[in-house]
């Protein structure tokens, strides 16, 4: 998309869900995306420019502990350093000036992480399930970041309420922002929001697209056609489509190579992954993500996140039982996945 895909496809009358590389840059970079917030007056945490390494110290000085380092670069969801210890965040902030030639230290939100993904052209809106992603590779949110291990939706911490004010205080604003451009979005515009202990809601970050896992966990869940909804984004008719919703909550779980998120052993034979269980309203299934076929036909691991496993159920608890029970069938030597996704939820 920052590659201009989408634009493409458009010079040549293809309709395509997706933004042009104006848009996408929302996602490309994390300094443009922050300027905008500031513009708009969304809510969001301050930041510091770092574009030397003499300016490292004071940049950390300017904010309390815990440090939030990003990378301003596309980078598989891996690209943020989130820690309280001080020399780990100066490594970060210096390995991202010597990769990138600078390099952003943003302000932390505490509370509880949660994603709302809106599916938006010039017309209209619709934002789909609220959700809540594990981002840390541990049990109970520890260890580094990853580019999700589960998630679920829809998010208790999201209430209508709080929703309310992620429309009025985020969603809006950037609609009517995006709207009013040379060439308006069509996309997915994925708001990543901590939401703190009053209910206020911050931007963390933008996406131009579906996020993963939270896709696995919102998409299910839409009742009415979805490649009418997709079609009507592409062609700037939103307003005009009628999205109707499942009452249903749906947990995914991720299946991770050994050493994800650090390296990625890849190439092992994975077996098991053709369970399905369907049980009156209870289902549970495979996402298939960094898996291929060997030369024999086996299915093999073939990136960092190898699948997700996801259950639908009418309460939240037995779409969790569903897909761990999915996980549970499924063997890949030296895998990990986490056992405490939706614990918040519970």
């Amino acid at each position: 998309m920052v590659n201009g895909l989408a634009d493409s496809l458009r010079a040549a009358g293809i309709a395509c869900f997706g933004p042009h590389a104006e848009g996408a840059m929302l996602e490309g970079s994390k300094l443009l995306a922050k300027r905008v917030m500031q513009e708009l007056g969304i809510p969001t945490g301050g930041c510091v420019v770092v574009e030397e390494a003499g300016a490292i110290e004071a940049a950390l000085d300017s904010f309390k502990s815990p440090w939030v380092v990003k990378r301003d670069v596309l980078a598989a969801g891996k690209g943020v350093t989130v820690t309280a210890d001080r020399q780990q965040a100066h490594d970060a902030l210096a390995a991202g000036l010597a990769s990138d030639g600078f390099v952003l230290l943003e302000e932390h939100l505490s509370g509880e992480e949660a994603s709302v993904l809106v599916v938006m052209d010039e017309s209209g809106y619709v934002c789909l399930p609220p959700s809540q992603d594990h981002k840390r590779v541990g049990e109970g949110d520890t260890g580094p970041n990853t580019g999700g291990m589960g998630a679920y939706a829809p998010a208790p911490v999201v209430t209508p309420a709080v929703l309310q004010r992620v429309v009025d205080e985020i969603v809006e604003p950037m609609h009517h922002h995006l709207r009013n451009k040379d060439v308006p979005y069509r996309g997915c515009l994925y708001v990543g929001l901590m939401i703190d202990s009053q209910g206020a809601p911050g931007v963390i970050e933008f996406n131009v697209r579906f996020g993963d896992p939270e896709t696995q966990v919102t998409i299910p869940l839409i009742s009415s056609d979805l490649a009418e909804l997709l079609l009507a984004c592409a062609e700037g008719r939103v307003s005009d489509t009628e999205v109707e919703f499942h009452s249903h909550s749906a947990a995914t779980v991720v299946l991770a190579s050994e050493g994800y998120p650090a390296s990625s052993a890849t190439g092992r034979v994975i077996s098991g992954s053709e369970v399905e269980i369907e049980e009156g309203e209870i289902r549970g299934f495979v996402h298939y993500a960094g898996t291929n076929f060997d030369s024999e036909g086996n299915l093999i691991s073939s990136g960092g996140r190898v699948l997700s496993a996801t259950g639908i159920a009418p309460e939240i608890s037995g779409a969790i039982s569903a897909a761990y029970e999915v996980i549970g069938c499924i063997e890949l030597e030296g895998s990990h996945y986490r056992s405490d996704i939706a614990y918040r939820a519970l």
